[in-house]
């Protein structure tokens, strides 16, 4: 039987976004996965602030921006958890999940590299999935040579081979808050549903964190 390839992808989605969805499907068509799962996270241990809206709300969002995506899928496993999320924990949930025949591909941008030197057990997580960084097309792909007096060369060389580029999608969920809390428009850079949504319940018309 053919192994299965299964790609995830992290983050504080506050909220989902256009740019969140297409990178996910083009990583899906790079690795040959067979769907992505998008995991909200509670709070990442590296960020000094919690997101905005709730978990319920986020996890709604990202719901409705997904709805018609048959290689997308949702889990609330790290928002059940308390906080903070550690990516090894959240990788061997899903391995376990799986079971060993299945590789998982954890998504990173190509913009938090530098910070991967801080990760929980980043050496045991680089070992037992494929860390896939993504780097937007016109920009220069990431370089991980700088890493190995501390993870190896073999570590780097698989770092390098799971490089993916992604379309070149300009915005970020920062600049939506901004835009929200605002009152500008976002037609173009979110979901009708989750654009809706936000509306509905009046979300990110507040102080806006960076």
């Amino acid at each position: 039987m053919a192994e299965r390839k299964i790609a995830l992808l992290g983050g504080t989605f506050d909220p989902i976004h256009v740019g969140h969805t297409a990178v996910a499907a083009e990583a899906v068509k790079h690795i040959g996965a067979e769907k992505i799962v998008f995991i909200p996270a509670k709070h990442s241990p590296l960020k000094g602030f919690f997101p905005i809206a709730s978990d319920d709300d986020r996890f709604k969002m990202m719901a409705l921006a997904i709805a018609n995506q048959k290689s997308f899928e949702l889990s609330d496993c790290e928002l059940k958890k308390p906080a903070p999320s550690y990516t090894l924990e959240t990788v061997r949930k899903f391995q376990a999940d799986y079971g060993n025949e299945t590789s998982l591909y954890w998504l990173v941008g190509a913009d938090s590299i530098d910070d991967l030197a801080h990760w929980y057990k980043i050496v045991e997580l680089i070992d037992e999935c494929y860390l896939s960084a993504m780097y937007r097309a016109g920009c220069e792909p990431p370089d991980f040579t700088k890493f190995e007096p501390i993870w190896g060369r073999q570590r780097v060389e698989k770092l390098q081979r799971n490089v993916i580029q992604t379309p070149l999608i300009d915005i970020s969920s920062t600049e939506i808050r901004a835009r929200l809390a605002a009152s500008r428009d976002v037609t173009d850079v979110l979901h009708p549903a989750v654009a809706d949504y936000i509306r509905t319940h009046g979300l990110y018309r507040r102080k806006v964190k960076p």
